[in-house]
């Protein structure tokens, strides 16, 4: 074998021997990172959770948990483009709590208790500072959920990402006794829908706001529009409500809830139905529906039609409930205690050959 050549710049570094920093992995950041986020995952302890990070995987009690014959449910989220207003505007501590919100909403709407939850945190160049933040929002989304943080598993990769930009995806596993699964098979003709308020715009249609917002030539640092307190960026980062606790009480004081829809992508029109029995319909009176500005300002600015709002966002109501309408004043009261606003916004009906194929009738006009 011959001997390197020491003279020739490119035998000397193979010499040398290169590092994983010198190819844009730095190890230590991640560390830093871990040590950053220890608190914020311990805050998030509860019954069943009581590990520490680092581990080769999160472990999960049920029994400590007070489950005797449970059912597991899991859902997983993202946040879609949202990422691009909190990289652009440089706030990066909301968008953690929307991903938590976003999974952990899908977990509720079946009867479930959210568990425990875990991320995915993905980025070209790892900012220990930046990752505190994100993971700093998905302790406080789970400390709003119930759920523990039990693990998460970050990924600097160089060249796959622009500068600055990351990805977020979370994982949340709930459970529900057998037999207490939504939606419950009777539900019919009468029961009331009640709307729960939305904080914003959540975490959908946000591909079409930054195309509105490029419409109108406005930047994240101007004043919002519709809100002359915050910055538009600052507005349209309000995160996810998180609904789960209100459910989950209002759910084990009556019993009487036999169906939830978590309004996120295709709005009314596609979650609604997903719950309903294929020979009936949601009838909502649109009038009944408290509009928040921002709703109204997407759609003039950016001439979408009602039609398109409703299928695009959730126009101020982030979930829906299907409770009998005997039940309907009690249940809605429970919500309120638990700082919900509430809004009876229409009822089932028999679904009519051919008359409403989407599964949902509007009775009229959105306030936009």
């Amino acid at each position: 074998m011959s001997e390197i050549d020491v003279s020739n710049p490119s035998e000397k570094s193979t010499r040398n021997g290169l590092t994983y920093a010198q190819a844009g992995v730095d190890i230590d950041a991640g560390n830093q990172l871990v040590e950053m986020i220890k608190p914020m995952v311990k805050s998030t302890r509860r019954s069943g959770a009581d590990g520490e990070i680092g581990g080769f995987g999160g472990l999960f009690d049920l029994k400590a948990a007070g489950f005797t014959d449970p059912v597991l449910v899991a859902a997983n989220d993202g946040v879609g483009t949202k990422l691009k207003i909190a990289i652009e505007a440089n706030i990066h501590d909301t968008v953690g709590i929307d991903l938590v919100a976003m999974c952990v909403n899908d977990l509720v709407v079946q009867g479930a208790e959210p568990l425990f939850f875990l991320d995915y945190f993905a980025t070209g160049k790892l900012d220990p500072h930046q990752g505190a933040a994100i993971v700093g929002g998905i302790a406080e989304g789970c400390r709003q959920a119930g759920c523990a943080l039990i693990g998460g598993e970050t990924a600097e990769m160089p060249g796959m990402y622009a500068q600055g930009d990351y990805d977020l995806a979370g994982f949340a596993v709930g459970a529900a006794e057998r037999g207490e699964l939504l939606p419950t098979r009777d539900i019919g003709t009468g029961d009331v829908l009640l709307g729960l308020a939305s904080s914003g715009v959540h975490s959908n249609g946000f591909s079409l706001v930054r195309r509105i917002m490029d419409h109108a030539g406005l930047t994240f640092a101007d004043k919002a529009p519709f809100d002359r307190e915050k910055t538009l960026g600052e507005a349209l980062l309000v995160p996810t409500r998180i609904y789960v606790k209100s459910l989950i009480a209002a759910i084990r004081a009556t019993e009487s809830i036999k169906a939830m829809a978590h309004i996120t992508g295709g709005g009314f029109p596609e979650n609604i139905p997903r719950v309903l029995p294929k020979d009936f319909a949601a009838e909502l009176d649109l009038e009944a529906i408290d509009v928040p500005p921002v709703f109204s300002w997407l759609a003039k600015t950016g001439g979408v039609t009602p039609a398109e709002m409703m299928r695009t966002f959730n126009c101020g109501i982030g979930m829906v409930v299907v409770v009998s309408e005997s039940q309907a004043a009690q249940v809605a009261a429970i919500l309120q205690e638990h700082g919900e606003t509430v809004m009876p916004i229409g009822r089932i009906v028999p679904r009519k050959e051919g008359a409403d194929a989407n599964g949902v009738i509007y009775n009229g006009e959105i306030a936009l």
